[in-house]
């Protein structure tokens, strides 16, 4: 990811949102000694973190320099982002000078909720950090940057967000009058969700470009074409969480939203987005839920009638166990909200679903796992179509030629497929229109079939 900022604090931290690991910012971490010096002196994904943590334990600059070797300059200034934590309390809400430099160094609204909450305990929201800020005048200004080196007119205003330095809401509306539709685009590349993704965003815009209408992008990944300066009329180069998208909305007043190109990371936020005003174009932010969460698509498929593996959810690791032990091992176990197979498991015993539950996934009543009865031995199909809402249009039908239970992006498949009868291809195709139709899909969507 690349995140922009006006200096080193506020960047480094709007890249810390953009990664889509669940961090909002230098989230803390519980290590040993042992660990956070291996971590230190060791390079490693998430060794920036064991940096803020280092400091909290109160290690100086000299002494993470000599483990890490990283450049001093550097350490300092999250040493400095990590002191700056201790004065974030209950009294920041009121407090604008004090408020307008946490917001100016990067610090997310979660992020001082969070710090907040656990001094005082008082189960703040991101939403109540926005409203502060709001009310003392804190919003975010965009700006352009000059990618044409000032040798002549960039064609494309290249724009990032920093808090605004006066007491003005600063935010205003980039693009033209005309009738504008933004674009969230995937944000990094990652198994399972990956270049596909954008090139689907890309040529989303190009199609809005021939209606007429002005494009906005949005994206965090300098890796892509969408982020090209002649893909979209307007770019926003920023992370692609729930507090920044908000802002770029509330900026732009878009006539439409579109978050069906760039894969799980934007479909996350739809459900937010749609309300506080995002009007999402086709497939609603209603059926993106119903589609995502396990137990209310469960109970969708059974209502029209489809036939499904026997299945349940749970939200906690003794519920799992339960549910497990009573669907019958192997199961197949998977958290909600995911896209590509991520966190999927086969799972043939009560201490291997332990182990998974404790290490591969988060889950509450606002996500839970589904539990699947696994089916051995059985072939695997993957459905692409495309529906208006009336009609549904199937593109293609692939058998995998791996069984079951192998990821559908490590499975090599057959178009068209060999081993089904005239008959299962029917029942395939029927199914197919009956859950896009009935689930009120509008766009594009994929259905695996076993």
């Amino acid at each position: 990811v690349m995140a922009i900022g006006r200096s080193f604090k506020e960047s480094i931290q709007k890249a810390l949102c953009s990664l889509e690991k669940g961090y909002f910012g230098f989230v803390e971490l519980n290590l040993s000694e042992k660990d956070l010096i291996f971590g230190l002196r060791n390079a490693q994904q998430d060794r920036i973190l064991y940096i803020a943590q280092g400091f909290r334990a109160g290690m100086s600059v000299d002494q993470i320099y000599e483990l890490s070797k990283i450049d001093r300059w550097f350490l300092s200034q999250i040493e400095q982002i990590v002191k700056f934590e201790e004065r974030i309390d209950m009294e920041i809400i009121n407090d604008a000078p004090l408020l307008r430099q946490a917001k100016s160094w990067g610090f997310s609204d979660k992020m001082i909720a969070n710090l907040i909450n656990k001094k005082d305990s008082l189960g703040l929201t991101q939403n109540d950090i926005h409203f502060a800020c709001a009310r003392q005048g804190i919003g975010l200004e965009y700006n352009e940057v000059d990618t044409c080196a000032g040798e002549f007119a960039a064609l494309t205003p290249y724009l990032y967000s920093s808090t605004n330095i006066t007491p003005a809401i600063a935010s205003r509306k980039i693009s033209k009058d005309n009738k504008k539709v933004l674009i969230i685009g995937g944000g990094p590349n990652r198994i399972g969700q990956g270049i596909e993704f954008d090139y689907c965003c890309v040529h989303a815009s190009y199609a809005l470009r021939d209606m007429g209408i002005t494009t906005i992008m949005y994206n965090c990944n300098p890796e892509t074409v969408s982020t090209d300066y002649d893909t979209s009329d307007i770019l926003y180069f920023e992370p692609i969480d729930f507090e920044h998208v908000r802002a770029v909305i509330e900026a732009e007043s878009p006539d439409g939203v579109i978050v069906h190109f760039g894969g799980q990371t934007p479909l996350k936020l739809a459900k937010r987005l749609s309300t506080v005003g995002a009007k999402i174009i086709g497939t609603s932010a209603r059926t993106i839920d119903v589609a995502e969460d396990r137990k209310k698509f469960s109970e969708f498929i059974a209502s029209i009638g489809v036939k499904q593996p026997k299945n349940d959810t749970a939200v906690s690791e003794a519920e799992a166990i339960e549910k497990a032990a009573a669907i019958g091992y192997p199961v197949l176990v998977r958290p909600s909200y995911v896209l590509g197979g991520r966190a999927m498991r086969r799972v043939h015993s009560e201490a291997e679903l332990r182990q998974y539950m404790s290490e591969a996934v988060s889950v509450s009543h606002r996500s839970p796992v589904l539990i699947d009865k696994f089916l051995l031995d059985a072939t695997e199909l993957d459905v692409d179509a495309i529906c208006d809402g009336r009609d549904v249009y199937i593109g293609a039908i692939m058998e995998h030629i791996e069984e079951a239970g192998i990821h559908s992006g490590d499975s090599a498949s057959i178009l068209p497929p060999l081993s089904l009868s005239a008959e299962m291809i029917d029942l395939v195709s029927r199914q197919t229109k009956e859950i896009a139709l009935n689930l009120g899909v509008v766009g594009l969507m994929n259905i695996q079939f076993a």
